[in-house]
């Protein structure tokens, strides 16, 4: 099976499944640290109700490390039984230990580290079956691949589950992207449909991986869509250049992205249901060659912060 765009309606055929290009990335609907469970969960469930049955969103990315669990657990509490045309997307293979972990700008060192025993991986996909409530998973990423097991065996497990029935389709998602060396070396051994990279206007070191995964008819999934306070927080560097435009500089960046390439699809997350409105009215922006020029200049003045090595 391919996927392809389709022009001019915003939609992304992922494997056989039509989404819309604007998703919604559920993460943050955790504990602090993205550990434990929300702490106002009924709120988490009505923005995933206004996500999904009110405003379109028909995507939605998740993993087993959020929560860890929980975030699986309140996408079933606020949408099971799902609408037919929903996707979810949830991840394994990596593990982590408490709230720090994830955390930036405490002075905690984190500690992720990837995890691809076949074992874990087969343990990790039958309980976000059952933290999700479904019997086969949309679509699955591996979060992490491991250097101590070997690629084949950590796909090979996943292939095993998907041949079962209990994956429909297989993505990698990479720290701080996937390569073209994994993805040729994960194509042997499986059909991949989307990679998942640290990407945006102001960090594009992942750019020939976008065009590549276009030509191969592979979905992109930026993770970070709008940096890490640098290009959206109070003081970024697109705040004056968006007021001028009427929108807001998050809606600069989802914008961008999706006029960066067909393929791409976005994830962006939020606890507030008025940017999470804000996010899905980005697609509605419409600037000129000109505009979006100038704008990238002035992103190409920033140095964007990363995550450490060891953490997304």
């Amino acid at each position: 099976m391919t996927s392809s765009a389709t022009a001019n309606t915003g939609t992304w055929t992922l494997g056989d499944r039509v989404i819309n290009r604007m998703g919604y990335g559920a993460m943050h609907l955790t504990g602090h640290g993205v550990w434990g469970p929300p702490e106002d969960p009924e709120a988490a469930k009505a923005l995933l109700r206004r996500a999904v049955h009110e405003l379109g969103i028909n995507f939605l990315d998740t993993a087993d490390s959020y929560g860890p669990g929980y975030n699986e657990q309140i996408i079933r509490e606020a949408l099971h039984p799902y609408p037919e045309d929903l996707v979810i997307c949830t991840k394994g293979g990596m593990l982590r230990t408490g709230p720090s972990d994830w955390l930036h700008g405490e002075g905690t060192q984190p500690y992720i580290v990837a995890l691809g025993r076949p074992a874990y991986l087969r343990q990790q996909v039958e309980l976000s079956l059952r933290n999700l409530g479904v019997d086969c998973i949309d679509f699955y990423q591996l979060h992490r691949i491991d250097p101590l097991v070997p690629l084949a065996d950590q796909l090979g497990e996943l292939v095993s589950l998907q041949q079962q029935g209990k994956i429909r389709h297989l993505g990698l998602s990479g720290q701080p992207g996937v390569t073209r060396e994994q993805l040729d070396a994960a194509s042997e051994f499986a059909e991949i449909v989307a990679i998942e990279s640290l990407y945006n206007i102001a960090d594009r070191d992942s750019d020939p991986m976008v065009d590549l995964a276009q030509e191969r008819g592979i979905a992109f999934i930026p993770w970070f869509p709008l940096g890490h306070g640098d290009l959206v927080g109070p003081t970024g560097a697109l705040q004056e250049a968006a007021a001028g435009l009427g929108v807001t500089s998050a809606q600069l960046c989802l914008a961008w992205l999706l006029r960066r390439s067909p393929n791409i699809l976005l994830i962006p997350g939020t606890t507030s249901i008025h940017h999470l409105e804000q996010n899905i009215a980005a697609t509605e922006i419409t600037l000129s060659d000109t505009e979006w020029v100038d704008i990238e200049a002035i992103c190409a003045e920033i140095t964007p912060w990363r995550p450490t090595p060891a953490a997304e």
